[in-house]
């Protein structure tokens, strides 16, 4: 997808094998038509992992970084559902990281996404995400087997906002420095889009920290802000 809006917000959980369950049927038939049906909210997929873990990955994109913390979406985040309340408590390890697009190559949704997680060393921000920008991301979004390639930059205040959701989850939530996403349509076009960026002449031959984490996800779901209005219908009895 070639990232619509200003905005991203990517999340990654894990999640007990006796919960899956019941977690993709809320997550697909409540959660993300609710967050999705938000003022500014464009579009929201899920991907499970295929390669590694986390096993959730979830994007949404946001018209701008405020609708991440506007006080229709808080509102949501301080009084969840009913269904909300007993799945929230299911997730394991959050890392919930609400991002500025900071460049975005390509088109179309893949049906496989590779997420990094990376920072850069003291002093090689620059040189790092010109590289991303100017060379790696626009030939990774033109390869054969791919579609898509994104730089996102978070912001560490607005993903640390304490709400109830937060509190029934537990854990204190982790955020990224850094994300890049690759979309394709070819899982080997993806494994060695991850290879090559974590490769001797990748990110960090190019500046990267060296503790980059790597994911590898399928495509579980997908809406979009026209349908989520259409569908959503308020929170359950």
């Amino acid at each position: 997808m070639t990232l619509s809006g200003t905005s991203c917000f990517v999340a990654w959980w894990d999640l007990a094998t006796e919960s899956v369950n019941e977690h993709d049927n809320w997550h697909t038939h409540e959660h993300m038509i609710e967050r999705v049906a938000i003022p500014g909210f464009l579009r929201g997929s899920r991907y499970r992992a295929i390669d590694g873990a986390p096993r959730v990955c979830t994007i949404y994109h946001g018209e701008a970084l405020a609708t991440f913390t506007s006080a229709a979406y808080l509102e949501r985040l301080n009084n969840p559902t009913p269904w909300s309340t007993r799945c929230l408590p299911l997730f394991v390890g959050m890392n919930r990281s609400l991002c500025t697009v900071q460049a975005t190559f390509g088109h179309g949704i893949g049906g496989y996404l590779l997420t990094l997680q990376l920072s850069a060393r003291a002093g090689e921000t620059d040189r790092l995400e010109q590289w991303l920008i100017r060379e790696a991301l626009p030939e990774l979004a033109g390869r054969a087997g791919l579609n898509a390639a994104h730089l996102l930059v978070c912001d560490s205040d607005a993903s640390q906002t304490q709400t109830r959701e937060k509190v029934l989850r537990g854990a204190p939530d982790a955020f990224a420095d850094r994300i890049v996403l690759v979309e394709g349509y070819d899982r080997a076009a993806i494994e060695a889009a991850r290879d090559d960026l974590l490769g001797a002449s990748g990110l960090v031959a190019h500046g990267a920290a060296t503790n980059p984490i790597a994911g590898l996800y399928s495509l579980d779901f997908t809406l979009g802000e026209d349908e989520a209005k259409r569908i959503w219908r308020g929170p359950e009895a």
